[in-house]
C-alpha cells in the first residue's frame, strides 16, 4: 500500500551486499510484478516504529521518479537460505558492536545473524523444508530450513532452545502482512513445500513476507504427561502459569486447564498458580477478591476426575500488582486437604510482611498465607510473593510462590542496541534479593527446614535474577534436566525457561526424587493453547520409614520396597 521492493534482476556477485531495495512511494504504486524500471530517487535509512523503538534502520529509496522500460519479465531466482544456498549463522547474532549496530565499522555477514539477514534485505529469499520452530501468534510463524539441518539446540519436538551463549540466530520469521491467512502452526510442523518471499525488518525482527499462501502444514503434534504422582508418602508439587484466568473465561479454558492437572500433571499435590485475576477480571470496579476464580477451577478439576483442592492467597490492593489493568492478578496455592495440611495462621494481608520464627515446633511463618515484604519498592507495580506453610507426612514444608516482572521494555535481539540491553532486568534483580533474604532467615533457624520455591521468575535459570536468588541456598531442579528439555515458554521461536522449581538442601539431597516439565503449551499456535507457559512438576519422597541410618552415621541400609533399592537387596554406603 505504500511502496514495492525492487531487485537487481544481475546483482554484483558480493554476497555482504543487498541486490535489492524497498522504493517507498507513501500510497499505492502503479507498477506491477515484473516491470523493469529506471528510478532516481534519494537514499534514505528508515527505522521502522521511529528510533526509539530500538529497532534497526532499514534502507530505502523516497522522492522517485520511476519510468517503466518493461512488463512481464521473470523475477531473479530468490536466495535459498539454506543448503544449495546460504546457511544462516546458527549461534552469534552479532559480536562486534559496542552500542549502535547501525553505526559499527563491522560487517560481518557469514558469522553474525544480524548482519547475515541485513545482506539479503529486500531480497527474494526461498526456505526448503521448514520446520516450525515457533507456533502461529501476531500473523507469524518462525521456522529453520532443512528440517534443523543446520540448527544448534534443536529439541526431541523440533523446537529450538536458547543457551548462555546462543539465541539461534538460524531462526527465520514468516509474516503474513501481503497475505493474511497464516495456518495454525505448532512447534515441529513441518511445510511441505518450499516458502518464497521477500525480506522485511520490523518490530525487531527480519521476516520473509511470503507473496503466496503458505503450502499445507504435516502435523504430529502432542501433549506431554508425567509419570510423576503423587500420594500419602510422595510429596508432587507444580507451578503453573494459567494465563489471565478469571471468570471472564469461557468454561472452555476451565475444562481445559482442569484436564492438563488432572491428566497431564496427575493432580499434584500442591500447585503454585500465577496470572488468578479476581472475580470480575479485566472490568476495573475495585474488586479484588478471587474466591469465584478458584472456585471454578477447582470444580473443574473435579469434574475432569480430579480431587477436592483448597485454594490459599492474600488479595492485593486494587490495580498495585500489574499485569492487565484492573485484572489484580496474583499467585496463590491450590492443594489437596487429602493428603497435605496447610498451617492457616492469622496475620497476613496486602500490605505486612510474612517473617520466619521459632515457634513450638521449630521454624514457622508468623502468617500463613502471607506475603514477604509487600510494601518494598521491587515490587512497585507487581506481583508480591506469597508464603505458606505446609504438613506432609507429619513433615513440615515452605512453599513460596512467585511472579517476578516481566521481561518488557528490554532491547530485541536483533536490534540496533547490541549487546541488547536487559532494561526489566534490575527490578527483577531486587527482587531476587528480598525473596533471597527471606530465605536465610528461615535456614538461619533451621539449616535443614524444606523450603520450596517455585513460580514464574520471568527470566532464563542462567540469568543473574535466578542465579541471585538461588544464592548458595537453593538448587534449582531447572538444571538436572537436559539442556534440550529446559524450557517452559516460547518467545519469537526460542524456546527458554521462565518457570522454576528451586529448593533448599534437605529436599535436594535427601528427598528429591525427579522433576519434569510438562510440554504441551509453550509449543502450541495460540488458538489452539490453553495458556502460554508449560508446568513444572517435583516429586520429593518423604517415606522416611523406608530406610534406617545407624547411630554413627555410616552406613545407609535399603530395605525391601523402599525406593532406594530393588527387593530384598541390602545397599552400604561407605563411611562419609
Amino acid at each position: 500500500g505504500s511502496g514495492f521492493y525492487l531487485q537487481d534482476p544481475v546483482g554484483d556477485g558480493n554476497d555482504a551486499t543487498s541486490d535489492a531495495i524497498f522504493v517507498f512511494t507513501g500510497s499505492a504504486p502503479s507498477v506491477a510484478v515484473g516491470d523493469a524500471l529506471n528510478v532516481v530517487a534519494i537514499v534514505a535509512e528508515f527505522y521502522p516504529g521511529g528510533f526509539g523503538s530500538g529497532n534497526l534502520a532499514t534502507t530505502e529509496l523516497t522522492n522517485a521518479t520511476i519510468t517503466v522500460t518493461s512488463s512481464g519479465n521473470v523475477l531473479p531466482a530468490p536466495v535459498v537460505l539454506g543448503m544449495n544456498g546460504r546457511i544462516p549463522p546458527h549461534t552469534i547474532i552479532d559480536d562486534d558492536s559496542t552500542g549502535d549496530a547501525n553505526t559499527t565499522p563491522t560487517f560481518d555477514p557469514a558469522n553474525d545473524g544480524l548482519d547475515f539477514y541485513e545482506s539479503v534485505e529486500a531480497m527474494l529469499v526461498q526456505v526448503n523444508d521448514a520446520q516450525v520452530v515457533g507456533g502461529t501468534a501476531f500473523g507469524e510463524i518462525v521456522v529453520v530450513g532443512d528440517l534443523g539441518a543446520n540448527t544448534t539446540g534443536l529439541t526431541a519436538r523440533g523446537g529450538l532452545v536458547i543457551s548462555p551463549t546462543d539465541f539461534n540466530p538460524e531462526r527465520i520469521m514468516i509474516d503474513d502482512a501481503l497475505v493474511p491467512d497464516e495456518p495454525d502452526a505448532s512447534v515441529g510442523d513441518t511445510f511441505t513445500a518450499p516458502i518464497v518471499g521477500v525480506m522485511e525488518y520490523s518490530f525487531g525482527n527480519f521476516k520473509i513476507l511470503n507473496f503466496d499462501p503458505l503450502p499445507p502444514l504435516n502435523s504430529a503434534f502432542t501433549a506431554e504427561s508425567t509419570s510423576l504422582a503423587g500420594s500419602s508418602t510422595a510429596l508432587t508439587v507444580a507451578t503453573f502459569n494459567v494465563e489471565n484466568l478469571s471468570p471472564n473465561d469461557s468454561p472452555d479454558k476451565f475444562a481445559a486447564l482442569a484436564s492438563q492437572i488432572v491428566n497431564n500433571l496427575n493432580a499434584p499435590v500442591i500447585l503454585s498458580l500465577e496470572e488468578i485475576q479476581d472475580n470480575t477480571g479485566t472490568t476495573n470496579d475495585g474488586v479484588t477478591d478471587a474466591s469465584e476464580t478458584y472456585g471454578q477451577l477447582i470444580t473443574a478439576i473435579q469434574a475432569a476426575g480430579g480431587p477436592a483442592y483448597e485454594y490459599r492467597d492474600i488479595a492485593p490492593q486494587d490495580l498495585m500488582d500489574g499485569g492487565a489493568p484492573g485484572g489484580n492478578i496474583r499467585v496463590g496455592f491450590l492443594f489437596q486437604p487429602a493428603l497435605v495440611t496447610f498451617v492457616d495462621r492469622p496475620g497476613g494481608d496486602a500490605v505486612s510482611g510474612v517473617t520466619a520464627v521459632l515457634g513450638t515446633d521449630g521454624v514457622q511463618l508468623s502468617a500463613s498465607p502471607g506475603r514477604i515484604d509487600p510494601t518494598n519498592v521491587a515490587w512497585a507495580d507487581s506481583r508480591k510473593p506469597l508464603a505458606g506453610e505446609f504438613i506432609f507426612n507429619g513433615q513440615k514444608v515452605i512453599v513460596i510462590a512467585n511472579h517476578f516482572n516481566s521481561k518488557g521494555g528490554d532491547n530485541p535481539l536483533f536490534g540496533r542496541v547490541q549487546p541488547p540491553v536487559l532494561t526489566s532486568e534490575a527490578q527483577r534483580l531486587e527482587q531476587a534479593a528480598v525473596v533471597n533474604s527471606f530465605v536465610q532467615q528461615i535456614l538461619a533457624l533451621d539449616a535443614n527446614a524444606n523450603v520450596i520455591m517455585m513460580g514464574d521468575l520471568n527470566d532464563f535459570q542462567f540469568s543473574a535474577p535466578v542465579q541471585t536468588l538461588a544464592g548458595s541456598e537453593l538448587h534449582n531442579l531447572i538444571g538436572t534436566l537436559p539442556p534440550t528439555e529446559q524450557y517452559t515458554y516460547q518467545f519469537e521461536g526460542n524456546l527458554q525457561v521462565l518457570d522454576h522449581i528451586l529448593v533448599s538442601g534437605n529436599l535436594f539431597n535427601n528427598l528429591f526424587a525427579g522433576v519434569d516439565i510438562v510440554h504441551g503449551n509453550a509449543e502450541r499456535d495460540t488458538d489452539l493453547r490453553v495458556t502460554d507457559h508449560d508446568p513444572v512438576v517435583a516429586l520429593f519422597n518423604f517415606n522416611s520409614s523406608g530406610y534406617v541410618i545407624n547411630a554413627d552415621g555410616c552406613y545407609v541400609v535399603a530395605l525391601e520396597g523402599s525406593p532406594f533399592a530393588g527387593p530384598a537387596s541390602i545397599v552400604a554406603v561407605g563411611d562419609p
